[in-house]
């Protein structure tokens, strides 16, 4: 139970000194923050209902209290106290969470939170931990080289701005350097921030190196302890010169590249495993059995086909001394026959081919006018929608930038075609006329009225699709009329009249003009209707030859059923008789 305060002592200071109240159940509660993060402490009590107000204090190293923030019950008014350190920083909510942001290293302290009634006043610890993550590590003060068989200072790994301090390793070739007398000597220290309290770690490294090191990478890694616990951060990787005769050279390619194409630069290096290298180098080229004397490089521009094959460099001194590398030299070919702009006439059969030559299986792709095909493009009988760009192109897949293109632009031109439909509205008021035309270029459609020659200018244009469109009047004719539609472009001018019968006269109605989809449906509907015709009559053939079979073997035998006929109607009568007898 919480102690009585006396009547006498009301005031909030005798309250906070007298009836300080631990919650029972509630211990030693820790937050962990990021250096820079916001720290966010909530109060971890419950609100009585009597509650006159909320306070967050800390205490110093002696144990005294600071408080920092009051809230009130009733008011919602919130009051921080004016200490330097946390000025501007905190922010107290309704429900008594206390946030602090922009963490710094002096705000590791026991935080408490106080709940104070007319009676009570409880209390809530939080003890604040806060971290910062050390930078990067790096290597510094680098050695220029290492010399075999002997102890040489490598460089400094360095890592700073750390809370708490971390432990630096150091690492040849992936693996752990552990101190080991007269061959690594390792020398860790470690300086705070008199200001910022962060650490600096520093680990010097002293190594004796042996020609197993050569081309060794060696990093080093900073271990710290962070909010989720510990963690490492490791370095860039160093590479160290070793000072030491060459034993054997190489040679490679450079820039390093996955594969080499026609129209690319080469650079041949040439190494030794020496330390310091050779400077000049013998190289020999595939088909020249005399050696170029150059530097450590040598440089192809512009590679064609033939130089792929084999490339060497050795010693100047020391011709035994070689080495080689294979280099292909890759490339592609693409002839598209016809290519660029080609015109040709509706109908006309039009052979496109693509070849392709390669130093590997290249993969080959057409595209008109952008979409990509399923096939190769052949043209048997050209009509109007073949026309367009078609894109032949072709890559290797394994060679980056390795591509070929050709473009055919594929004109196809026809004379204008002309058919020409009437319909009636169904209200009987009016008649639509209907000029289709056909060709390319487009033609340029004219009506007239034949007889007075009148043009007529009202009309309705179709898109023009695939060298088609149509043109449409809407008339009410008072008396029969004739019109005319013309269709021209540079090709050739067209003509065809239809003849309207007045408004009052019904006319048989002529159907309209059906697609190329629709017009290949209606082939294959009456090819199947022919197919089915020329079954029947077949089937009818056979049966009439069957009949005239079975016809001439009854004529044979019709005597003698005519002969059993008349017995039978004659033994009929007599039955009859007797039985009139009878009765």
């Amino acid at each position: 139970m919480a102690p009585k305060v006396s009547p006498s002592c009301r005031l909030v200071f005798c309250l906070l000194i007298s009836a300080a109240v631990l919650r029972p159940g509630l211990g030693w509660y820790t937050v962990n923050s990021a250096y820079g993060d916001t720290i966010v402490m909530p109060c971890r009590l419950d609100v009585p209902q009597n509650l006159m107000f909320g306070k967050w204090k800390y205490e110093k190293p002696d144990g005294s209290p600071v408080f920092i923030a009051f809230r009130s019950s009733t008011k919602k008014s919130v009051q921080y106290d004016d200490v330097p350190e946390y000025k501007d920083r905190l922010s107290l909510s309704e429900n008594y969470t206390l946030y602090i942001n922009n963490a710094k290293i002096s705000d590791e302290k026991r935080f408490v939170c106080m709940l104070v009634t007319e009676d009570n006043v409880f209390e809530a610890p939080t003890l604040v931990k806060v971290f910062k993550q050390p930078s990067k590590p790096e290597i510094i003060n680098k050695a220029p080289y290492l010399e075999t068989e002997q102890l040489k200072k490598l460089g400094d790994c360095i890592s700073r701005d750390s809370y708490p301090d971390g432990n630096i390793t150091w690492y040849r070739n992936g693996k752990v350097l552990q101190p080991l007398t007269g061959e690594v000597s390792i020398l860790f220290k470690k300086e705070i921030d008199p200001v910022t309290q962060l650490y600096t770690m520093t680990s010097s490294l002293e190594y004796k190196t042996t020609k197993a090191d050569i081309q060794m990478p060696f990093t080093c890694s900073v271990t710290y302890y962070g909010p989720s616990g510990q963690k490492t951060i490791h370095s860039e990787q160093t590479v160290f010169d070793i000072y030491y005769p060459t034993e054997q050279v190489a040679i490679q390619v450079l820039p390093p590249k996955n594969a080499i194409k026609e129209g690319d630069n080469i650079t041949l290096q040439c190494l030794g495993n020496g330390n310091p290298p050779p400077e000049e180098f013998m190289f020999y080229l595939p088909g020249q059995p005399e050696g170029i004397r150059s530097s450590n490089t040598y440089t192809l521009t512009d590679v064609r086909r033939n130089a792929t094959g084999d490339y060497k460099c050795s010693l100047i001194d020391k011709k035994s001394m070689i080495a080689s590398t294979a280099i292909t030299v890759h490339y592609l070919d693409l002839s598209l026959n016809p290519s660029g702009e080609v015109t040709k006439q509706i109908g006309d059969t039009l052979p496109v081919s693509c070849t392709i030559s390669a130093s590997r299986n290249a993969t080959v792709v057409w595209m008109k006018d952008n979409i990509r095909l399923r096939s190769s493009p052949s043209f048997s009988s050209l009509h109007y929608q073949d026309a367009g760009n078609y894109v032949c192109e072709t890559a290797l897949q394994e060679v980056e930038g390795l591509k070929k293109r050709e473009s055919l632009t594929l004109i196809v031109e026809g004379k204008p075609q002309i058919k020409m439909t009437k319909k009636t509205d169904p209200s009987g008021l009016s008649k639509t006329i209907i000029c289709h035309v056909e060709g390319f270029p487009k033609p340029a459609i004219q009506w007239t009225i034949t007889g007075s020659g009148s043009v007529i200018n009202q009309t309705e244009e179709s898109p023009y699709i695939n060298g088609r469109y149509y043109s449409k009047i809407i008339i009410s004719p008072e008396e029969n009329v004739t019109l005319t539609c013309t269709a021209e472009n540079q090709l050739e001018r067209t003509v065809n009249s239809l003849n309207v019968s007045a408004i009052s006269i019904p006319e048989h109605d002529e159907a309209d003009d059906i697609s190329d989809e629709n017009r290949e449906k209606v082939n294959d509907q009456a090819k199947l209707i022919v197919g089915i015709v020329v079954g029947l009559l077949l089937a009818a053939l056979v049966a009439g030859v069957v009949y005239w079979l079975y016809m001439k073997k009854s004529k044979t035998a019709s005597k003698h059923v005519n002969k059993d006929l008349g017995n039978m109607e004659e033994n009929k009568k007599l039955e009859e008789n007797n039985h009139k007898t009878e009765a």
